[in-house]
């Protein structure tokens, strides 16, 4: 079995302190997706390049504290490839794919941070810029590889996927444009045709991988399932065994693993 792990830390420092090495050795996941790192390269230095024994890779944000995603890995990888854009989004750390080539199969792991736009209108914007950016990329990329793409995408595509949301339809991470965009991800006729691969394994309603951090919303699970496993179908198709680990609190997020039927 491959297992894949995706956890946006909201801080890297800051979830260590929480446990999360000790849980990461405990599960011992093959590749683990991290994101919102919220550090820069010399605070990683001979502290976080290596996890419970899984090798990093990252792209961090330019701006101190802020984003910042990377792939822990049992394996070394047959390449990495740190960005996608180029330019804004690239700066703000939001983007490592881990290719894992052998000469019958191309595959990657993406770990990805997409923007949320509920500071105002001006991130939202940024937001809708990154989802028009990433569309066309994945696409690209699917008629070259298998991958599984892993984060924080900042959208709850359903109302299963968000306890509120009826009151949250015209608020970002559930705007009628965002969900289009993961509609749209998810086609298979018109679209990217990408899965997702939790909701495959797991259709019940009360499915959350993030909570606001008000009113107790985690205890009274009042959350948003923004976390996903977003993979090529072939790659999908193998998925077997999902689990979001509620135990501990690392972060205001939740890890997310699914095991698939195959070994890198």
């Amino acid at each position: 079995m491959f297992k894949l792990t995706s956890l946006n830390l909201n801080g890297i420092r800051s979830a260590t302190t929480k446990g999360v090495e000790a849980w990461i050795a405990a599960t011992q996941p093959d590749c683990i997706c991290v994101q919102e790192i919220k550090a820069q390269a010399p605070d990683l230095a001979g502290r976080f390049e290596e996890i419970a024994g899984l090798q990093g890779h990252f792209q961090l944000a330019e701006k101190k504290g802020y984003s910042g995603v990377g792939v822990y890995t049992r394996h070394a990888p047959s390449d990495v490839v740190v960005g996608f854009d180029g330019g804004e989004f690239d700066a703000e750390g939001r983007y490592v794919e881990l290719r894992f080539d052998t000469p019958k199969r191309k595959f990657s792991v993406i770990s990805s941070y997409f923007p949320s736009g509920s500071s105002g209108e001006e991130r939202q914007q940024a937001k809708f810029r990154f989802l028009a950016l990433m569309h066309p990329h994945l696409m690209a990329l699917k008629q070259q590889r298998d991958f599984v793409l892993c984060g924080d995408i900042n959208i709850a595509h359903q109302q299963a996927d968000l306890k509120n949301w009826k009151g949250n339809q015209k608020n970002s991470g559930f705007l009628p444009e965002e969900r289009a965009w993961m509609t749209s991800a998810l086609d298979a006729t018109s679209g990217l045709g990408l899965v997702d691969v939790f909701r495959t394994l797991n259709p019940h309603p009360e499915q959350y991988t993030w909570w606001s951090s008000r009113g107790q919303a985690r205890a009274k699970n009042v959350g948003w399932r923004i976390d996903y496993h977003l993979a090529t179908p072939r790659t999908a198709a193998l998925a077997r065994r999902e689990s979001i680990y509620l135990d501990q609190r690392f972060s205001d997020h939740a890890p997310l693993t699914i095991d698939y039927d195959f070994k890198l």
